[in-house]
Parts: structure tokens; sequence; C-alpha cells
């Protein structure tokens, strides 16, 4: 077992035990500043209204909710909360853990199905939804297949309680002089938070947690990256996934206010808008804005004085000179000029976007992480980075690669305070990923010379040919979907002959292609033309690789693949459909 050397601290950040505390000091801290800025549109009027909700008026709204929750008898009840990213939903979020029982974040892309499910399996009492969820909360109701019996709207709904009221009663409680739920005991070290893997209703899993995995996880994330009081950032990532509500939490922990996206068609607006200057995403974000960037460089012929610019400030940064925010601060300022540093999780961001962000003078690190370990276990920071890796494990958190390979590549292995308590009613999944004392993240990786971590790709999707060796079919997925054209893409192993030789593997790639690009660019609209180009492209990918590597089938459609609602393709399914 090869263990690996963790980030160096930076800062000194305060631990919370709980979120009780981390609510307590962010409101004694900064009590006047913005936790959250909030548009509303008023009637028809298209001029925005902004709510500004400072540390401590946020803190008072959780505790005038919480108080309500405790009136109605809600304490020891299991609270469900569904819904888009909203001040309201960490509210509710904090409301529930600060003393009142077990919350059960769901996601809100569920087929209607999955969410029944999830909901009987949890056990939950309460569902607090937004009102995008109106058609499967009466579905809910009607259906009495599961145990919740009340149902709270995030915002006013006919027929129904919601957030604003219960808020509103719970002020005219304490108002009256009565305070129990500021004192009511917080389990810190006790599960009170159960969350679902993505995946279908029989594949996902319902992680427990304690409020001190996040708290811990949010301590050694503020330890090494730059996140300061005053910053602004800006809630892409859905609260229902580890990474986005940890990376909230984070903001609330560094007295940074948080600012809400329209929508993705309105993403570089918002972010001018709101002058941004830190964020956590995935990586098609970061994609998808460098493309958008580089579009408009082409447009505007400013590629050969951009390309010249990099090149001088490559060179500077060797000699400690950083100009790159002046050089390309025209750039910059199609990001509200102020975006200084972005944090990307959950897969492998396309190292030209990565480099383009860096070389403009914007930090970009990268990180990992499972739901089971809430969620970071390693990442990169300003001081120590590498394009393609993952970075180092967070201080406190232990990282190791568990039976390398003569090439070094082995499982991934994790311990420390952030790691599950185990999956909820299910002792056998629980004791496989939990053997031996460590968390089996289920990734192979490996390190370099210089200590950084690289993930080559999941275990259980590793293709292993005839000649014993190992192909990774994410490694060869990266390269395909740079291809301007891919929507979305899986390489999978098939049998090379029909003789029943399930060891002898030919590597197949499944590619979904975006029609209007063909046909903008390449005047391509039927399928053999639009498969010669495919082909032509995928030769030239595969004369990059050692034989073993390269792509000897295609399978060409422009329909989507079945997908999970993190929009993760279900290999499985996939594999069964064809």
């Amino acid at each position: 077992m090869k263990q690996i050397k963790p980030l160096k601290q930076i800062y000194s950040p305060v631990f919370h035990r709980d979120f009780r505390e981390l609510l307590d000091y962010s409101a004694a801290a900064w009590p006047e500043d913005d936790a959250f800025i909030v548009k509303h549109n008023q009637g028809r009027s298209k001029d925005p209204v902004y709510e500004h909700i400072s540390y401590y008026g946020f803190r008072q709204r959780v505790n005038h909710l919480g108080t309500a929750m405790l009136s109605r008898g809600w304490q020891g009840k299991r609270i469900a909360i569904i819904g888009k990213n909203r001040v309201e939903w960490v509210e509710s979020y904090f409301a529930v853990l600060c003393g009142i029982g077990i919350c059960i974040p769901l996601d809100k892309g569920l087929p209607y199905e999955e969410l029944e499910s999830s909901l009987a399996r949890s056990r939950a009492d309460v569902l607090i939804f937004d009102p995008a969820h109106l058609d499967g909360v009466k579905k809910l109701m009607k259906s009495g297949t599961t145990m919740v019996s009340h149902f709270i709207s995030m915002e006013p709904l006919e027929g129904f309680t919601d957030v604003a009221s219960l808020r509103e009663e719970g002020r005219t409680i304490m108002g009256q002089g009565n305070s129990d739920y500021l004192s009511l005991p917080v389990d810190a070290e006790g599960v009170t938070i159960l969350l679902f893997t993505s995946g279908t209703t029989s594949m996902s899993k319902a992680v427990m947690l304690s409020q001190q995995n996040i708290t811990s996880n949010i301590y050694a994330i503020q330890k090494v990256e730059d996140i300061r009081h005053g910053d602004v950032s800006m809630a892409f990532l859905p609260y229902h996934h580890t990474f986005g509500s940890t990376g909230q939490f984070v903001m609330l922990a560094a007295g940074a206010t948080t600012t809400f996206c329209d929508g993705l068609k309105y993403l570089q607006n918002n972010i001018v808008e709101y002058k941004v200057t830190v964020f956590f995403c995935v990586p098609l974000l970061i994609e998808s804005i460098y493309k958008k960037i580089m579009a408009t460089v082409k447009k505007r012929g400013m590629e050969k004085k951009v390309a010249l610019g990099i090149k001088m400030t490559r060179f500077l940064l060797k000699l400690g000179i950083d100009i790159r925010r002046k050089v390309f601060k025209e750039i910059l300022d199609q990001l509200g000029g102020e975006i200084r540093f972005v944090i990307s999780g959950a897969s492998a961001i396309d190292p030209e976007a990565l480099q383009g962000f860096m070389d403009f003078g914007i930090m970009t690190a990268q990180g990992y992480g499972l739901t089971e370990s809430s969620p970071v276990l390693a990442a990169e920071n300003c001081n120590e980075h590498k394009i393609g890796s993952i970075g180092r494990p967070l201080p406190g958190i232990e990282l190791a690669i568990d039976n390398p390979d003569a090439d070094g590549v082995g499982e991934l292995i994790a311990r420390g305070p952030n790691i599950m308590a185990g999956y909820y009613e299910n002792e056998e999944d629980t004791a496989s990923a939990l053997a031996d004392g460590w968390l089996h993240t289920g990734d192979l990786a490996y390190t370099d010379e210089d200590g950084y971590v690289f993930i080559c790709g999941r275990k259980k999707n590793v293709i292993v040919l005839k000649n014993g060796k190992n192909v990774y079919p994410e490694e060869i997925e990266l390269l395909i979907s740079n291809l301007p054209y891919v929507e979305e893409n899986f390489v999978f192993g098939q049998p090379r002959h029909n003789d029943g030789d399930v060891n002898d593997l030919a590597l197949c790639a499944k590619i979904v292609y975006k029609p209007d690009y063909m046909k903008e660019n390449f005047g391509a609209e039927n399928a053999e033309q639009i498969e010669k180009i495919i082909r032509s492209d995928i030769d030239k990918i595969n004369e990059t690789m050692p034989t073993y590597k390269q792509v000897l089938r295609l399978i060409i459609t422009d329909e989507p693949m079945i997908k999970t609602t993190t929009g993760k393709v279900k290999r499985f399914e996939e594999v069964k459909k064809l």
C-alpha cells in the first residue's frame, strides 16, 4: 500500500463542531455582510429587485423556521428537501440540523417513481419542496405509499403551508419569549444526514453522514483553498449533491456572499452582473465558458494577439512576474473582471480549457471526492497543482494506492473524519466499501514522481484485453469528447469475433453527435457523410495511441444515451441495450 503526502496547510480557519456553531460564528463575525443576494422580479416588470440577506438575518431566518418546526412537534422527525438552489433550501437544511432531526436532501431531477421510492426507503415524515415539484407532490399525497404527512412549499402555494409562513410563525413564538429551539442539543457525531447516491432506484444507496463529517471537510478545504471574506460566489452546483452543499457551507464559513444563476443561458451575464470572484463547479461549466471566450476571440480576430500574450506571460511567470490579469483584462471583463478562483470536481477537465483559464489569470483547481467522503478527498491549490491531476489529499485525510500493479495503478482508498458511517440498511455494501478501516473508492489511480494523484477510471469499467493489457475507457472518452461535434460518448469492449470468446475484445466507441454542428460546419446531413467525418477524426486519435488502445468499432447516433440524473452515462444499461 502506497500512502500519499497531503497538501501543505496555508490558512488557519476556525473549526466548527456542528452546523449550529457554524451559523453562530458567521453571524457574529460578519453580522451586516451579505450571506445571500436573491433577485426577484416584481409582477411583469423586467427591472429586478435584489434582496440582501445578511449573515445575522440568515441566522434569524433559520432560528425562526426551526422554532416553528419545534412547535409543530417535528423534533426527531426525518425531513426531506427537494428543489432548485435557493435560500429557502439552505435555511431549511440548517433549521433541521440545528436540533430538529434528520435531513434527507433529494435530487431535484428524480423521476416520480424514484422520488417515491427514496421517500419510502428513508422513512421521511416531512417533505419541503419547490413548487416545480407540485405534480409529484399531489401524486404522493394521493398514493399513501410513503410516511410523509406534511408537505411544505418553499414559496406561497395555494393549499399548502410555506416556508415564509412557518418562519413568521416561529418569529411570533420567539417574540413571545420562547427560545427553546436555541438550546436544543445538536448531535454532531451521530447520523443526521441521509444522501442518496445517483443511479437507478435499485442501485442507489443512502449514504449516512454526520454533521462533523461535513464540518471537518469544510475545515480541511479552508486550510488549503483561497476562499476569502468578501468573495462573491455563484451557487451553480445543485445543493442535493455534497459537492454543491459543502461548497455552499464553505462560503458561509468564510464570510463570502452567495448569488444564484437565472439559468444556464444567462450564466455569463449573471457572473458579470454580480461580479463573481469564486465558485465551485463541474468541468462542463469551465469548458463551456472557455469555448465562448475563444469563439469571441476568433470573431474579433484576436487569435494572434492572445497567443502572443500567453507566450509572453508564461515566460514572465517563470521569472516570478505575473501580469496575466493586466494583459487579458479584455477577456476577464467578459466574466465581470473579478473572477479569480474556480474549483472543479466530478470528472476530469479538458486540459485545454483548464490551461486556458490559468493562462488568463484565473486559478483553476481540480478536486476529487465522493458522497461517501462528504465529499472532498483531494484537490489542487494555488501552490500545488499539475494539469491532469486531482492534486493531493486534504490535510487530515489519508489517501493510499491499494495493491498497485507493475505500472503503479491500484484502487484509491481513503480514511479520515469525513468518511461516512455506512449505507443505510445495507450491511453488505457497507462492509465492502469500508473494508479494513478504509473507504474503497472504486477508482483506479497512480501517483507521479512528484506525488500528485492521477485518476485512471472506475475499477468496474476497466477493459481487460486478451493480451493482459488494461484499458481505462475514461482516458479515451476524454479525447473523443474534445471533438467539437460530440455531445457524449462512451467506450467499451465488444467480442472481436462471433466465436463466444468474451476475453478477446475489440474497443468500441458509441458517439452521440450534434446534428446542428455537423450541418453548419461541414454541410453534412446524411448518415454516410457524418460517419466519414467521425471515422476520420477517430483515426487521428488512434494514431496517437498504442495499438491496444485504438478504437476499432464505432456506433454513431444523434439519440441521447441513458443517463443518471447527474448526467453520467449508465454504461451497464447502454451495453445491455446494444
